[in-house]
């Protein structure tokens, strides 16, 4: 069930569809001021300062997902939680009110909403109590006119006509409505409330990511959502085999449906789950390597016009990976999951 400014926003038997309901929470007046004042919150820039590591150095004990990922955080463990490189995709925060227990998912199909929402509440809300749970939506923006902007058709780029960021929030929409718990949207800045438009009408994220700060009180903990961006050093821990995770999920029927399983969250651990993919990924890496820049952007990304500076980069290092590590037991021996361990300094230390 919905709920926005402490009222039901539908009726418990509304049969009304996913998009129809999405469409009067962009229109809700308490959900557009919200918005706008998540719109004039500072972006914040998450790095690792130089010196980490060092004896008497700490660093902010963060969680980072990457894309199709989610983790639920303790608040009493961790000070906060957060994603970037959103285009199309949408970040979702799922905070119980009582207990503080937060998820947070980076959504990136309307075919792993279903289960990954189920994920998600599997350790934020308690079956056995009444759960009120607050969520942020952020993420997603029109994203259909920019595969105009170039010359590029929608039937060549195999684009339904409303782009990828509306299918996915109203599948969201759509299943939160549905489902029994109580959810209070708080922040819902996607689709036209993320988006800016350059002289020429071509469209772009205003943000691709945010962090959930935990502030501790006496017997609760509190948090707030900020716009943010994170550097290569905080997206971590094994950035890399959780980027080709990413790309090689789709193979992996065990997978098909699912967010990416991740850390553990009752010992503050990163425990990457195992995720195979054939001798195929290693021809196709080299292929896709010897592409130019802007091909390897048409070729990669849902939105190739409004990918950060260091996509390209990072898509390579990832083609670097399969073509030198072709056999995935060699990053997954056993099928077992690559466990990261925080160290004293808050960083992170392989197993």
């Amino acid at each position: 069930m919905i709920f926005v400014g402490g009222s039901p926003l539908f009726s418990s038997s509304s049969s009304s569809q996913g998009s129809e309901n999405l469409q009067a929470l962009l229109e809700h007046p308490v959900l557009i001021s919200a918005t706008d004042s998540f719109k004039a919150i500072p972006e914040r820039k998450i790095s690792v300062p130089e010196g980490s590591g060092l004896e008497g150095s700490t660093q902010i004990k963060h969680v980072y997902i990457f894309q199709r990922e989610y983790a639920t955080v303790d608040p009493a463990l961790v000070e906060l939680v957060g994603t970037d490189e959103a285009t199309t995709c949408v970040g979702l925060v799922i905070r119980n009110q009582k207990t503080g227990m937060t998820s947070v998912a980076h959504m990136d199909s309307p075919e792993i909403v279903d289960f990954g929402l189920a994920q998600m509440l599997s350790l934020v809300a308690d079956p056995r109590l009444d759960a009120e749970l607050d969520v942020h939506l952020i993420g997603g923006y029109e994203d259909t006119s920019c595969e105009h902007c170039s010359g590029i058709s929608v039937s060549d780029r195999h684009i339904e006509p409303e782009g990828y960021s509306f299918p996915l929030c109203s599948k969201i929409v759509e299943v939160l409505h549905k489902r029994q718990e109580i959810f209070h949207i708080q922040t819902l800045c996607i689709l036209g409330h993320n988006t800016r438009r350059d002289s020429d009408g071509n469209t772009y994220p205003i943000f691709n990511g945010f962090v959930f700060l935990f502030t501790s009180q006496v017997e609760t903990s509190t948090g707030s959502v900020k716009p943010a961006t994170f550097d290569r050093s905080s997206r971590c821990p094994d950035e890399i085999v959780r980027r080709i995770r990413v790309t090689v999920s789709c193979g992996d029927p065990s997978w098909n449906g699912k967010l990416l399983e991740t850390y553990d969250t009752h010992i503050d651990r990163f425990q990457i789950a195992p995720c195979s993919w054939v001798p195929y990924w290693r021809r196709h890496a080299f292929i896709l390597q010897k592409l130019s820049d802007p091909e390897i952007l048409l070729k990669c990304s849902t939105s190739p016009y409004a990918e950060g500076p260091d996509f390209v980069d990072n898509e390579r290092r990832v083609f670097d990976y399969l073509i030198q590590h072709p056999n995935w037991k060699d990053t997954f021996p056993m099928r077992k999951p690559r466990i990261f361990h925080r160290s004293a300094d808050g960083g992170w230390i392989k197993c």
